[in-house]
């Protein structure tokens, strides 16, 4: 008998339910593809229809909760009467609250990431082209309004603000003050000075200067005799100043006579040595600060 489309969400968010708590207890090593199948209730091939490893599961489980946390972030009263930074704390805020149940769980993906970044990148999230819609979105709001100054980089903000938000839930998971309170002072610290920057249209015209002097470095570069020409010329000319190396006369080294030319051993080239690696300052701690702490249901 042929699934539904409802069923076989229901059976997706099984797996990634299944999954999700299997791990937590047993580590993403200590978990198989089979195990996964059978707390969820379905056949050990039935998996792979859903997921083809335990790293799509994982990603799965992203997606769902960035989908859902959008979800409550525009479901909620009054908020197309928000600011620009009360817009963007509050997806922040329906992020966090979302992956707190699981904190322990989403711990053990932030190590994944880490250790394979390759695997976690390798399919991009359906849910993080929709995070880039809404903070675009969010920008063409504030623009309309007058709230910040027009702005040129949309598109761009919204994919800088999905790495924002992985660096906050890293933040988050490492916080240990009370109810998070860090994370909530980083957050809305971050965002105050973002959007204080946008209304005076600051962001913009960083970028335009960058724009104009990498345009007038460009135009110097090409006049002749200066910039690039004049680098390419002085390379010219010093490549045929260059004296020719010369090869050794066959018939005058087929002259001298071993028994006048004293014998040399040949050179033996030395190995490079081996670059050692700068010594790293170990990283300095960041001050924990996530959301407030919930007990899990």
């Amino acid at each position: 008998m042929k699934t539904t489309r409802q069923q076989q969400d229901a059976t997706r968010r099984q797996i990634v339910a299944s999954a999700v708590d299997l791990m937590t207890r047993q580590g993403f090593d200590g978990t198989t593809m089979k195990d996964i199948a059978r707390a969820a209730g379905i056949g050990d091939a039935t998996i792979y229809k859903y997921f083809p490893t335990k790293d799509r599961i994982v990603l799965g489980y992203l997606d769902d909760v960035a989908h859902q946390a959008l979800a409550d972030t525009l479901q909620t009263p009054g908020f197309a009467g928000y600011g620009l930074q009360e817009k963007l704390q509050r997806l922040t805020d329906a992020v966090l609250e979302r992956l707190l149940a699981d904190r322990e769980f989403v711990a053990q993906v932030r190590g994944l990431a880490r250790r394979s970044p390759l695997s976690m990148l390798a399919e991009p999230l359906a849910a993080r082209q929709s995070l880039r819609d809404a903070v675009a979105g969010f920008l063409e709001a504030a623009e309309a309004s007058g709230e910040i100054e027009p702005c040129d980089f949309k598109g761009l903000a919204g994919s800088l603000y999905t790495d924002y938000l992985a660096g906050v839930v890293s933040y988050w998971l490492a916080d240990t003050s009370d109810e998070f309170a860090d994370t909530t002072q980083l957050v809305d610290l971050s965002l105050g000075v973002l959007v204080q920057a946008l209304r005076g249209g600051l962001v913009n015209r960083v970028l335009q200067l960058g724009g104009f002097v990498l345009r007038s470095q460009m135009a110097r570069m090409v006049q002749h005799g200066s910039g690039l020409m004049g680098m390419l010329h002085m390379a010219q000319q010093a490549m045929a100043s260059a004296p020719t190396a010369r090869a050794p006369a066959p018939m005058a080294a087929a002259a001298t006579s071993p028994a006048t030319t004293p014998s040399q051993p040949p050179r033996t080239q030395r190995k490079p040595r081996a670059a050692t690696p700068p010594t790293e300052a170990p990283a300095a701690q960041p001050k924990a600060t996530p959301r407030k702490k919930k007990s899990a249901p």
